[in-house]
């Protein structure tokens, strides 16, 4: 497989050119492209303008949109932050994935990948990419089997533990598996931005592997809560803007000696704050792009800009006054299309067209095949389907169902097919609990349960989740279906 990296490219590129706009009338050699997947934390599916945000504007991911394509109906590997990172990572559904929860380790990390578990980044570095990670990991604590630098990233920068991403001035960040302290942090003083730190990283990765295939995953920490920007000409801009309703934190929460690292400080804007930190990623954004164009690589990069799940209610965060989940049903936790269903935007100078608009349904586990077909690496380990054809306007497969289960807040699982979509709740109690059903063509917004008038399809869609989940000795209903996490 290494060894005909370059004949597969040379083939794809070839073929390709001649459905692209740019390129219809030439045919070209293309080397195996950049990729930069940037995740954001806890983004709901109308944070953004180009999706219906009107608080607000995010100028630099609507000109990415506008520049590619922008998916309607894309989903997230689960409804909260180690699960979802573990579909992304392995091209398994939670049913199939070895996250399949957010089962914490002290001091410091999460249940680790195991070091059987094939990810992303190792089959990339297996065709010749250089890999790199900048921002939140949480699937494994540092040293662990699941370490970034043990499932397949040459680098890392940013915080291992998810729980320790609570906190934007931490007083250590880590660079592969060293602690890299941040200058005026200790957990008591807040003086260096973390996110601003690891955004620089991931600059400087794309600077030194300009010459070299590369792969940057960057899993930005923001707009998850806590909610607190540092006091610049972003937060400057917002300020007064809004109708506010101070935040007061619990004891511990704020910065100081008595400061605990797994809370939310207070804060006296929190809808200033928010808007400042959805700004904040645009700008993130806006200087990646600026940077791939500085160093002539905008043709040779594909970027693609998600989330990890839908909007969260904590710290202050107020996704009902934003719109945040486009007024879909749900936040994070919930198997509602609020909870799961993310913005999606992928851009290709040259190769993709502009301007595209998506109704394909695709998960985060699609990820894999696609871009095992974009680099010639291929897996049998995926329930995803590639999306590539979507992006080349080229006819594109569907799947047979979607299938989401989540092991906390009583236990909860979904399936979508066609236009319909089957939730049970509380699946710790009952694991043959009632199925609420519905229609999201004639129902988008998850209003009417018509599973009494259905029973066949309800039967049907029972027996499909029932068939679709692999035991797990660790993440079964039971053990997480409390938590509360």
């Amino acid at each position: 497989m290494k060894n005909s990296i370059s004949l597969i490219i040379l083939i794809f590129g070839l073929t390709i050119s001649a459905c692209t706009p740019k390129e219809a009338a030439t045919e070209i050699e293309k080397t195996p492209p950049n990729i930069i997947y940037i995740l954001a934390d806890d983004l709901g599916y109308g944070d953004l303008s180009c999706y219906g945000q009107e608080r607000f504007s995010t100028p630099h991911l609507d000109q990415l949109a506008m520049d590619g394509i922008r998916f309607t109906r894309h989903y997230s590997g689960s409804t909260v932050c180690a699960p979802s990172r573990s579909v992304l990572m392995t091209g398994l559904h939670t049913g199939h994935t070895p996250i399949r929860g957010n089962q914490e380790v002290k001091p410091e990390g999460q249940w680790p990948l195991s070091a059987s578990a094939e990810t992303l980044a190792e089959r990339l570095k297996e065709v010749g990419y250089v890999t790199g990670a900048f921002g939140k990991w949480g699937l494994g604590f540092p040293g662990s089997e699941g370490d970034p630098v043990k499932q397949g990233f040459d680098r890392f920068f940013g915080y291992n533990c998810q729980r320790y991403a609570h906190r934007y001035y931490p007083e250590y960040l880590w660079e592969n598996e060293e602690k890299v302290y941040l200058e005026g942090n200790d957990w008591g003083s807040a003086v260096s931005y973390a996110p601003d730190m690891i955004q620089q990283k991931t600059i400087d990765f794309i600077r030194e592997h300009r010459d070299t295939s590369f792969f940057a995953f960057v899993p930005i920490v923001i707009p998850h809560a806590e909610l607190i920007v540092p006091n610049d000409d972003i937060y400057q801009q917002y300020l007064g803007k809004f109708p506010e309703t101070p935040y007061e934190g619990r004891p511990g929460a704020d910065y100081g000696p008595d400061m605990i690292i797994s809370m939310y400080c207070s804060q006296e804007n929190p809808h200033a704050t928010f808007a400042a930190m959805v700004h904040r990623i645009d700008r993130y954004v806006g200087e990646i792009v600026k940077e791939l164009e500085d160093l002539g690589l905008s043709e040779n990069t594909i970027i693609m800009f998600t989330s990890d799940n839908g909007p969260h209610m904590e710290g202050g965060a107020d996704p009902r006054f934003f719109n945040s989940n486009g007024g879909l049903r749900g936040f994070k936790r919930d198997l509602y299309e609020g909870g799961i269903r993310v913005p999606f935007i992928v851009t290709w100078p040259g190769t993709i067209q502009e301007g595209g608009v998506s109704d394909h349904p695709s998960a985060f586990w699609d990820l894999f095949p696609t871009l095992g077909d974009l680099t010639g690496f291929e897996s049998e380990q995926t329930d995803g389907i590639s999306f590539l054809p979507e992006l080349l306007g080229r006819e594109q497969p569907k799947h047979d169902f979607l299938y989401w289960e989540f092991h906390e807040r009583g236990g909860k699982q979904a399936l979508l097919k066609d236009e319909w979509k089957a939730v049970r709740l509380n699946v710790g109690k009952d694991p043959n609990g009632p199925l609420e059903l519905y229609n999201l063509e004639s129902d988008p917004f998850e209003e009417y349960n018509v599973a009494e008038a259905h029973p066949d399809l309800v039967e049907t869609f029972a027996r499909m989740m029932e068939d679709e989940r692999e035991p797990s000795a660790k993440f079964n209903f039971g053990s997480l279906a409390n938590s509360g996490k």
